[in-house]
């Protein structure tokens, strides 16, 4: 429970989910991702919390949503065929071994394709579009495509015999759609787990995003790039908001357990943190410079993206070529 609990931020229901882990030795949990766009640090949120569902014992499957690319304007057939591999390799390169699903594999199969006419007759145009909100591409000038994409979300569920939907907190509509509608086709409502977002490395307001360059690190960033950008990321004296503490609590300490800080003597020396507790209070007590702190963290992913930047170097993806 605590490996499946932990950095989440917010669990539907935890009641359901204690449940369910009485009842199933192995229940099934899996997260669905659009293939669009370089995979960034913020991904890794949710790649983590997967890596915690093995640990528990848990099934995981991870859907690389081919079709629903497609259907909310994010790229041509071919290009999302290309990217799925791409992103693929990145988890691998991240240490995640799973199941690895594409949609296209299922999705046109007569009976999911019943279920998702089926759950359009029982959902309302404004529930679709409501569910999308935080997901769709341009949903001022929304396309038919991106009302069928909730629906094929929540077909999902059932034809991968999902226990365990996860997202980050963008799916949450989504989510608590499935929970209302996946009854009416004959299945149960899935426990919902929803990891945080990352926020951009200018600030609060907006999320990381693969769209947005100067917000975001990807997995394969060089490292004098993330240098760079940690040097230049908001980082303000408190927690809310603050990109760089969220990296800390989210990826850092779940990863490596621990953060160095090199420091000259004269400014106090080398610093230890054994959780992110212990920091947050030293960096909110003014007893760490922010400027310390971004150097230790710039190093810290340097290390723990060393891995994936190799895996991808070994297979010869490089996303700008795709």
């Amino acid at each position: 429970m605590d490996l499946i609990t932990r950095n989440t931020a917010e669990i539907t229901t935890e009641e359901e989910l204690a449940a369910l882990l009485k009842e199933k030795k192995h229940p099934v949990a899996y997260c669905g991702y659009e293939t669009s766009g370089p995979v960034h640090i913020g991904t890794m949120v949710a790649v983590m919390k997967q890596a915690d569902f093995q640990k528990a014992g848990l099934e995981v499957k991870v859907l690389f949503a081919d079709v629903h690319t497609h259907l909310n304007k994010k790229g041509a057939s071919d290009w999302v065929e290309r990217m799925v591999e791409y992103w693929k390799a990145c988890f691998i390169g991240l240490g995640l071994e799973a199941d690895f699903i594409r949609g296209s594999d299922f999705e046109f199969d007569r009976d999911y394709v019943a279920d998702v006419l089926e759950l359009g007759l029982h959902t309302t145009l404004n529930r679709a579009m409501r569910s999308m909100q935080e997901v769709a591409r341009d949903l001022e000038n929304a396309s038919v495509s991106q009302m069928i994409y909730p629906l094929m979300q929540i077909a999902d569920i059932k034809a991968l015999g999902v226990d365990i939907a996860h997202g980050g907190m963008e799916q949450r509509k989504i989510h608590m759609l499935a929970r209302e509608a996946l009854p009416g086709i004959g299945y149960k409502k899935p426990v919902c787990i929803h990891t945080p977002l990352l926020c951009s490395l200018q600030g609060p307001g907006s999320k990381m995003s693969s769209s947005k360059p100067e917000t975001m690190i990807t997995v394969d960033e060089k490292p004098d790039d993330i240098k760079k950008k940690i040097n230049h990321a908001f980082c303000p004296p408190e927690v809310e908001g603050n990109p760089v503490l969220q990296m800390c609590k989210y990826l850092i300490f779940q990863s490596l357990g621990m953060l160095e800080i090199k420091r000259p003597e004269k400014f106090g020396g080398d610093l230890t943190f054994d959780s992110y507790d212990c920091l947050e209070s030293s960096y909110l007590g003014k007893k760490l410079h922010p400027m310390d702190l971004k150097n230790g963290v710039a190093e810290a992913l340097i290390e723990m993206l060393a891995p994936v930047r190799g895996h991808l170097e070994e297979k010869g993806f490089d996303y700008k070529k795709i």
